[in-house]
């Protein structure tokens, strides 16, 4: 029994050490999660969690999310230095992709922005785009690659007051298609738009508190 114990010690310490032989840096949160994973290649990989202070007037913040081979990847959440949730954006190779949302004091929702992630391994790269004209129809564009991502897609506005749309615009692929759309009211009375489900879940799990963690900075 002894040596069976002392085998399945021996084999889960190796495992262990492999696993984090990978990895040139990392930091362990206090739940025990390995955060920060930088490998041998300088790359970052897994979940990030990134403070960043104050600096020339310009308000600090915190981010959590996935790096995958050095690109942000999916769902990141960021956050003020008081813990509030302030951003959910989406990335897809490392650029946003899709809708992301921002949000003021008590979570009121002041924008929303639509986005279009191009591929950063091609020079350039071809989307289908719907007919803003004619809907459900599509059209093929190539796109040269900027290095950026490309505005696409509705943007909207939020009365904080109201909780209602102020004003639209509308992009395809970078391009501005109507000029600026002012949104009447329907209520002058306040409204909290209702934050992302993924954010309520998040913040219910966390109980809504700032995690104290390293900085994460590795260069």
């Amino acid at each position: 029994m002894i040596r069976v114990l002392f085998f399945l010690l021996l084999a889960t310490t190796l495992t262990a050490s492999r696993a984090f032989s990978q990895w040139k840096s990392f930091i362990i949160s206090p739940k025990g999660d390995t955060l920060n994973c930088v490998d041998n290649d300088n790359k970052r990989e897994g979940r990030w969690v990134i403070h960043v202070d104050e600096l020339r007037g310009e308000p600090g913040y915190e981010e959590e999310g996935i790096y995958k081979n050095n690109r942000k990847e999916g769902l990141w959440r960021r956050y003020t230095l008081s813990g509030d949730i302030s951003g959910v954006e989406f990335y897809k190779w490392g650029l946003k992709d899709g809708v992301c949302q921002y949000f003021g004091m008590n979570g009121t929702l002041l924008r929303e922005e639509s986005w279009r992630a191009i591929n950063p391994d091609k020079e350039y790269d071809t989307l289908q785009i719907e007919d803003v004209d004619h809907l459900d129809h599509y059209k093929t564009v190539v796109v040269k690659n900027e290095g950026a991502a490309i505005k696409d897609g509705t943007w909207k506005y939020y009365d904080p007051a109201t909780g209602m749309v102020a004003r639209t615009e509308t992009y395809t692929v970078g391009k501005l298609e109507h000029p600026a759309q002012q949104t009447a009211a329907a209520s002058t009375a306040p409204k909290t738009v209702a934050k992302p489900k993924e954010v309520l879940e998040f913040e219910k799990k966390i109980g809504k508190k700032k995690v104290k963690v390293q900085d994460g900075s590795v260069y």
